[in-house]
């Protein structure tokens, strides 16, 4: 995120640098998104680009791989389209968008550009493109299973942004988490909520069997809205004490 303390303004800053500052997000996004993320931030650096640059260029990839998606859908679930040619634009074009949301924030802890205005547009990129994302996965879902429930579609899209805002609420000096074990049993178990490992599997799915897309939704709804309920809990829980 934008909004964190930058350091020290590096001259020639290296791939290790930005990866050094990154912000984790689980173990799929640590160990491979973020450091996608600090090659982009790299380039971005040496070309001069400000972290909202590639904040920009993470929404617009974003929706890019969305819009396809929803385009597409019907055309797939037809026969019409290769479900494998839309499922890899899914997959290439929703990692490296999110790589490049890893690094804008590398990008403005290293070179010291960061801003509020900054964080707000990266949160609110974040958001659009995930509006998207949800979008995108729910048209596929109806297309390819039409019997699927609104109800279903519309509890997925909510519980979904959970991710989004339990990440935005742990970024303060508030922040807590329910499970604080980095043990890598427990950093497997969290691949459930890690976006990077999240999208990898949306779009293996897309590509290779799309007309599961609405068991995945039923899978998210339930693991998402478990844990908002366990968070409502925990956190009413240390506010009693």
């Amino acid at each position: 995120m934008h909004s964190a303390t930058p350091s020290a303004e590096l001259s020639r800053p290296t791939t290790a640098d930005f990866y050094r500052v990154n912000r984790g997000g689980g173990l799929f996004s640590e160990t491979i998104s973020q450091r996608l993320g600090a090659g982009f931030a790299l380039a971005a650096h040496r070309l001069g680009l400000p972290p909202t640059g590639l904040t920009i260029a993470n929404l617009v990839l974003g929706l890019a791989a969305s819009v396809t998606v929803v385009a597409l859908a019907d055309r797939v679930a037809a026969g019409d389209v290769p479900a494998w040619v839309v499922g890899l634009v899914a997959l290439v074009g929703w990692q490296v968008a999110y790589a490049l949301d890893c690094a804008d924030g590398q990008l403005a802890r290293v070179t010291g550009r960061g801003s509020p205005a900054g964080a707000r547009v990266d949160v609110l990129c974040d958001v659009a493109a995930q509006i998207a994302l949800v979008t995108a996965l729910g048209t596929v879902a109806v297309a390819q299973t039409p019997s699927t429930p609104v109800w279903l579609v519309a509890a997925f899209a909510g519980t979904w942004m959970v991710n989004l805002v339990t990440s935005v609420m742990q970024a303060g000096p508030n922040a807590a988490s329910m499970v604080t074990s980095t043990s890598l049993p427990v950093r497997l178990v969290k691949l459930l909520r890690d976006y990077g490992a999240v999208i990898t599997l949306a779009g293996l799915l897309l590509t290779l069997v799309p007309a599961w897309t609405v068991w995945l939704i039923v899978a998210f709804t339930i693991v998402n809205g478990g844990f908002l309920l366990a968070s409502i809990a925990f956190s009413a829980r240390a506010s009693l004490r």
